[in-house]
């Protein structure tokens, strides 16, 4: 018999919809009947925040292939010019009305559910199963753009994947061979140990933490941990958030080790907001840091340090004691899907397939590098050799866990943010600061959306 479903805690729209209306302009607010655009008129929307250009670029090029093939219709690109939360909220406000929903959607695949259960997307299990390349996803891929229904309701776009970059002179200079691959935590913070007692002026190593850095501490900081020990945030078969996690104290209490054995960087330094800008262009290619545990992305800062392939290695960040598959990875990754108020969802989704297709798929891939999690787009020579970590990054992602992709999980990542910032700062023991998760928690979500974890 199927669990009762839980409250689903507050929404995004209840949260953002007040800070929604000082983004958006009057007439899209106020936009409530049908759409006036012509017939063959659609509209895509994206993020234009930050290192878009390769999306932008990759739209242009699929919107021309598109009216090209297609005498009488047009595609209007509308970028949204806005941080995370501020272009959720005005995604949102589009697909709230028939007059201005974009026909096609830029989704984060950790708030997609979200958008699903407030009704603003429209269900995709008809087309896929007429799209041959739909089988070329990895299967994991394909789940993460399901509803808690089982429905599809949106395409993939590419991923990315996470792990332990090294620098190997730094290692070799503390006595650690390489090529290095660690089985445990205990081998990782071995490694740590070394790297401080013979390499001074280094910092050992590098977990994301503290609130300052945002959804780094969180996906690429304690859940690469957490996920590793056996726990769940969120549990798929009873649709309850875990309280009483043993894994956040053993995640929270690496990071009270790392920390406390000055293992990792100083506080101030830990706690700077542009601790990012630092290790790529500073500590990576001057050798001021051991190991560092980041993602395929990070190469793209390395212009300017040709050397870099030669100098870093990589290593797959291992589970807590080995057990399981023995590693661990996370992705995310954006998606497309279709609003549920556009106007023909039939010639968006044939959009949508002349963006997804090989060559358009493999060109923004690589342009944005990222990952591929399509075997098509894999196999394809520009992807194989577009980055000398392609292969070790791209073989993760069959393996990668997802954030979860519900309504709360924002507010909860900040709860784990705290979390963590209150273990390296010593405010908090592993214990307490796993206590003050589980009641943030359950204040978020509400108790009846809660389970403690149970105990074998």
């Amino acid at each position: 018999m199927s669990p009762p479903s839980p409250p689903r805690g507050i929404s995004r729209r209840t949260l953002l919809g007040a800070a929604g209306a000082a983004l958006m302009a009057a007439p899209v607010l106020s936009g409530c009947g049908a759409d006036t655009r012509p017939p063959g008129s659609l509209r895509v929307s994206f993020q234009r925040w930050g290192g878009a250009e390769a999306t932008a670029r990759f739209l242009d090029s699929a919107a021309a292939e598109f009216t090209a093939a297609r005498p009488g219709t047009s595609v209007d690109i509308v970028p949204l010019v806005a941080p995370e939360n501020d272009y959720f909220t005005k995604n949102e406000l589009m697909m709230a009305s028939a007059r201005t929903a974009p026909d096609v959607v830029y989704e984060d695949t950790f708030i997609l559910k979200a958008d699903i259960a407030a009704g603003y997307l429209r269900p995709l299990d008809d087309y896929v199963a007429e799209w041959p390349l739909w089988d070329a996803y990895v299967d994991v891929a394909k789940d993460a753009v399901r509803g808690e229904d089982g429905r599809v309701y949106a395409i993939p776009g590419p991923t990315d994947t996470r792990a332990i970059w090294y620098h190997r002179g730094v290692l070799e200079r503390a006595g650690i061979p390489t090529p290095w691959n660690p089985r445990t935590w205990d081998d990782v913070l071995t490694a740590a140990r070394a790297i401080r007692d013979r390499v001074p002026d280094v910092v050992p190593a590098l977990l994301y933490s503290g609130k300052a850095q945002g959804e780094k501490a969180s996906m690429q900081g304690l859940q690469m941990l957490f996920n590793g020990t056996g726990s769940v945030l969120y549990d798929e078969s009873t649709r309850r958030w875990t309280t009483g996690a043993a894994g956040m104290r053993s995640a929270l209490g690496f990071l009270h080790t790392l920390y406390g054995e000055g293992l990792g960087p100083s506080l101030e330094e830990a706690l700077d907001p542009n601790l990012t800008e630092t290790v790529y262009t500073s500590w990576m290619p001057e050798g001021a840091v051991g190991m560092v545990v980041d993602g395929n992305w990070i190469a793209q800062y390395w212009d300017d340090w040709p050397e870099w392939n030669q100098e870093l290695g990589l290593a797959r960040m291992p589970t807590q004691h080995g057990q399981g598959r023995g590693f661990v990875t996370l992705s995310g990754g954006m998606s497309w899907a279709l609003p549920a108020r556009a106007a023909d969802p039939d010639l968006a989704w044939q959009l949508l397939t002349t963006m997804m297709g090989t060559p358009n798929a493999t060109a923004w891939t690589v342009g944005d590098n990222k990952l591929a999690n399509r075997s098509d787009v894999v196999s394809a020579p520009d992807y194989a050799d577009c980055s000398p970590v392609t292969g070790f990054f791209t073989d993760l992602v069959p393996h990668a866990d997802y954030r979860p992709a519900l309504a709360p999980y924002p507010q909860i990542s900040s709860a784990i943010q705290a979390a963590t910032e209150a273990v390296m700062t010593g405010a908090s023991s592993p214990e307490s600061a796993a206590d003050g998760y589980d009641a943030a928690l359950t204040e978020i979500v509400g108790a009846g959306a809660t389970a403690p974890e149970a105990r074998t």
